[in-house]
């Protein structure tokens, strides 16, 4: 089969790129996911990112695996996982080039992402300009728009404003009051009062509390020991406190963001069987 050929490289594995990830791999595709050495995903129950610290992470039945280098990832895909490699700067490309890279990152800008990395390149969210950076772009943000595939142009600009959920928005979410390292008080899952200490700050003269912002359920907690700086999101409390199950799957934001990914990919497919040319790449690999 020649799905089982077609690598596609996915830089980042938080819980948006997870959905990605996981919806290429049960279509057959070979998917290796980068990371940096230290990944910050706040929803870590559904994130390949755990993998980094772990060696293995599992989302809704599929493990993925950290591996060294790229000639272990093999023996991965046969066992129907993923394999995660930390390599923020796409230095896997000197060695091998994908069928199709994703850039999953959601930094909110471009972090090197560039056409000539692979014969179809798509982006999620803000920071791209498809047919510049990238052959598409796919919205991130939340509304009529969100999943749809941009050919040119760019996403919605960043709002910095979550997406509502039973009528709460940025109170959902909360940032680190310091610097420091961060030491957990509560678990994922676990339901906490409005003030309640979820976390503390350990700072050079002291410990800083981080209070729940809201009653309901801890959706994501950026994971305990990692350096903090003031103002960086660390956690998000959904109000919803029925929803328990939710923080250990996949988003309907991530899934939808997956299958446009998988479209995108499959329209770029269809436009190179045609014969239609792409335009120039641009920028360095």
């Amino acid at each position: 089969m020649e799905r089982d050929t077609q690598l596609i490289i996915v830089r980042g594995a938080g819980d948006i790129a997870t959905g990605t990830i996981y919806k290429l791999r049960r279509c057959g595709y070979p998917v290796l996911a980068l990371e940096t050495g230290y990944p910050t995903a706040i929803r870590r129950q559904v994130a390949f990112s755990e993998a980094v610290y772990e060696g293995s992470s599992q989302v809704e039945g599929m493990e993925c695996l950290r591996i060294s280098c790229f000639e272990e990832a093999r023996g991965i895909w046969e066992q129907g996982a993923v394999p995660l490699l930390v390599d923020p700067d796409c230095k896997i490309l000197e060695k091998v080039r994908p069928w199709a890279l994703v850039d999953a990152i959601l930094a909110k800008k471009n972090l090197g992402t560039n056409r000539r990395m692979a014969d179809k390149t798509i982006a999620l969210g803000p920071g791209f300009a498809a047919g510049e950076d990238v052959d598409l772009v796919i919205e991130t943000q939340r509304g009529h728009n969100l999943g749809r595939i941009i050919g040119k142009g760019c996403a919605s600009a960043d709002t910095g404003t979550p997406g509502i959920i039973a009528g709460y928005g940025k109170e959902r979410v909360i940032h680190s009051p310091a610097t420091g390292i961060l030491l957990g008080r509560a678990r994922i899952g676990d339901r906490v009062e409005k003030g309640d200490t979820i976390a503390v700050i350990v700072t050079g003269q002291g410990e800083v509390p981080v209070e729940a912002s809201l009653t309901g359920i801890i959706r994501g907690l950026i994971k305990e020991g990692i350096p903090v700086t003031k103002g960086l999101k660390i956690a998000d409390i959904d109000p919803r406190e029925k929803e328990w199950e939710n923080c250990f799957t996949i988003s309907d934001k991530a899934r939808c963001i997956a299958g446009s990914v998988l479209e995108g990919l499959m329209y770029l497919e269809a436009r190179e069987e045609k014969g239609e040319k792409r335009a120039p790449a641009r920028g360095p690999l």
